[in-house]
């Protein structure tokens, strides 16, 4: 593992290089949520024993913002290509990237994104709880839905207590506001990514709405949209499907393929009441082919 502190034109960046990959293949390059760093962003959604198969044969690329300007992504030096990973701001931010350099992007993988610009009545309704609210609660309205916050989970409360205790907390409300002044990324069919992407949001997550409202106006036969419990899983298939990881690293992954499908793709059926940001290491399946909607049951 390497660790490098960057300074930038749009702050300062810390970025952690796990593993050697491979030259000719992408770097996965991630980016955390408002509130989080790579470790309680990333270690909540992928397991850990899990991912050492990736991390063998890939660069992995965490980035911490620390005060970072919307939409202000660097691309790591020495790696020709990405496939990123992020998570709410982080999304955007990536998202955001990969419209402006699509021959730097092979892949996304979308977590609880939100793509458009704030509405008049979401800026009124900001601007009053800025007013009323510590930029810790601010923060954690974004990062857990109402019944999350009504509920005082023990996450919740880890999560308040570790914002509130940061030595960085000016620079994450630097990160806060520039993502509430975030301008509308204008996606459509006609103006759209240039690479695969797999949409992911959990129930009842704060910015489902949104997620969804994405997934619309991007292009059904490049996009996935996901509500797993499993990330890990989906998200080796993801590249599997990109043609970067043998069909043999799947074979375990694979048993449980058939009794899957004929469980996730019901649109009836009971549905996962745990949103990506508090999933552990659930159980779950493989991401559907483009144009599908999967949702996984616990």
């Amino acid at each position: 593992m390497q660790e490098h502190t960057v300074e930038t034109a749009h702050g300062v960046l810390h970025v952690t290089v796990h593993g050697t990959g491979n030259a000719r293949r992408p770097a996965i390059l991630t980016f955390h949520d408002v509130g989080l760093e790579s470790k309680s962003c990333f270690s909540t959604l992928f397991k850990f024993e899990e991912m050492q198969e990736i991390v063998k044969n890939f660069t992995v690329v965490h980035i911490d913002a620390l005060g970072q300007e919307d939409g202000a992504a660097a691309y790591p030096a020495g790696f020709r290509t990405i496939i990123g990973v992020g998570v709410g701001a982080g999304a955007y931010i990536l998202a955001k990237f990969a419209m402006c350099n699509p021959e730097a992007v092979e892949g996304l993988v979308l977590i609880n994104i939100d793509a458009e610009a704030r509405g008049w009545m979401d800026w009124a309704a900001h601007k009053l709880t800025t007013l009323t609210s510590s930029i810790t609660e601010q923060i954690l309205t974004h990062l857990f839905s109402q019944e999350e916050m009504s509920a005082g989970t023990e996450l919740l409360q880890s999560h308040r207590e570790r914002i509130s205790k940061a030595s960085h907390l000016p620079n994450m409300e630097l990160f806060w506001k520039s993502y509430n002044n975030r301008r509308d990324l204008n996606i459509d069919r006609s103006n759209t990514f240039k690479c695969p992407v797999m949409l992911v949001v959990g129930d009842q997550a704060p910015h489902e709405d949104a997620a969804v409202e994405c997934n619309s106006k991007l292009d059904p036969t490049t996009t996935s949209f996901l509500k797993p419990s499993k990330l890990t899983e989906a998200f080796k298939y993801f590249i599997q499907g990109m043609g970067y990881m043998a069909s043999s690293c799947m074979t375990r992954l694979s048993r449980s393929r058939t009794t899957s499908l004929s469980s996730s793709y019901s649109m009836e059926g009971s549905r996962s009441r745990s949103r990506t940001l508090s999933q552990s290491s659930q159980g779950g399946q493989m991401p559907p082919s483009p144009s599908h909607t999967m949702e996984v049951s616990c």
